[in-house]
């Protein structure tokens, strides 16, 4: 048994044969496998994140996918196979939440555009509720949002996808920064450029 046996099942094992993949997946697994456990550098592009998508299901299968986000480092890494983050009020569906409560099984799925990586995460997620103290912990702090809940996310196994296709788009924050840089530093060389012309007077 492989640790990717999570996502390659006997039907998708199947149609990878069909098409011809089986072979290389076959030899991954026999070679390495997926990790089941989060890596220090794995752990900072978590930290980094400011958006997550997290995937649930119901007791008969029917899938939903949750957006969730906050500022760099709502994502809390407890310890390699524990994921955490406060989960805050919204438009109080509680989907995500009556599926884990019949269906522990979840994805995390974590894209950062701008560098072009994406991290499928595969594992069980529960929700906490009334722990003040964990909740506390884990709040983004002055981060303006009402906590409601935590979401504890047990690892069973970690893949990195190939960056083809994925769009290149940056944060607002970051792109907001680098013209502020760039308008200071046209400001800075226009300065010279007077005093320049002040000193050939």
């Amino acid at each position: 048994m492989y640790t990717s046996d999570i996502a390659f099942t006997p039907a998708v094992k199947a149609v990878q044969s069909r098409k011809g993949s089986r072979r290389g997946y076959a030899h991954m697994e026999a070679a390495s496998g997926w990790q089941s456990e989060i890596p220090p550098d794995l752990t900072a592009f978590i930290a980094a994140q400011t958006s997550v998508f997290l995937g649930t299901a119901s007791a008969d299968g029917q899938p939903y996918i949750q957006h969730r986000g906050g500022p760099p480092g709502f994502l809390h890494v407890l310890d390699v196979r524990t994921i955490a983050f406060v989960d805050f009020a919204g438009n109080r569906q509680f989907i995500s939440q009556g599926n884990l409560a019949e269906n522990p099984k979840a994805h995390l799925f974590l894209i950062d555009y701008a560098h072009a990586r994406r991290i499928k995460i595969w594992g069980t997620a529960r929700v906490i509720e009334g722990d003040s103290d964990l909740m506390a912990k884990l709040m983004p702090p002055g981060y303006r949002a009402r906590p409601e809940q935590v979401i504890l996310f047990t690892v069973e196994a970690w893949d990195a996808n190939c960056p083809q296709h994925i769009p290149q788009r940056f944060e607002a924050a970051d792109v907001a920064e680098a013209i502020e840089m760039r308008d200071k530093r046209i400001a800075e060389l226009e300065e010279r450029v007077r005093q320049l012309e002040v000193s050939r007077l």
